[in-house]
């Protein structure tokens, strides 16, 4: 059950907090790929959204999360990596639910919005849920092919 590899990443606004998150992975035996940034000077978060995104797709990790400010621009920045489903979350319920039926294998958290324990409550659920499949497998599959349909 959960993700046993992930990739992390930040901007300057979500630096901190990922720090921190690397000590909750480490205890709970999640490999890490931290991409960066590697401190709280101003950076873009496109770049890292998209390094850690991309690892996702391509089988180098099983999933991903990335912290900048509000998680918006991350979230925003992750989605448009094909085979990916990014999204913010700020509670621990919608975490469960994005894995139980929408398969989500990047999630995004606001450094800003939320202290570290929200993000450690809200990551427990993430990590302790599987996808449920069924019904939800062929909406995954319809939210994989407008990617399709609208990629250059």
């Amino acid at each position: 059950m959960g993700f046993k590899k992930i990739s992390l990443g930040s901007d300057h606004a979500g630096f901190q907090m990922k720090q921190a998150l690397l000590d909750y992975f480490k205890a709970r035996g999640v490999a890490v790929v931290d991409v960066g940034t590697g401190s709280a000077d101003s950076c873009d978060y496109p770049e890292y959204a998209e390094k850690a995104a991309r690892m996702v797709p391509d089988g180098s990790v099983d999933a991903c999360v990335l912290v900048c400010g509000s998680g918006v621009g991350m979230s925003m920045a992750a989605n448009k990596v094909a085979g990916v489903r990014a999204f913010v979350c700020s509670e621990p319920v919608s975490a469960r639910m994005s894995r139980l039926h929408n398969d989500c294998n990047c999630i995004c958290l606001g450094g800003r919005m939320i202290g570290l324990e929200m993000a450690k409550a809200i990551l427990d659920s993430w990590l302790g849920t599987d996808f449920e499949g069924g019904r939800h497998q062929r909406r995954v599959e319809q939210l994989d092919a407008i990617i399709q349909r609208n990629s250059v």
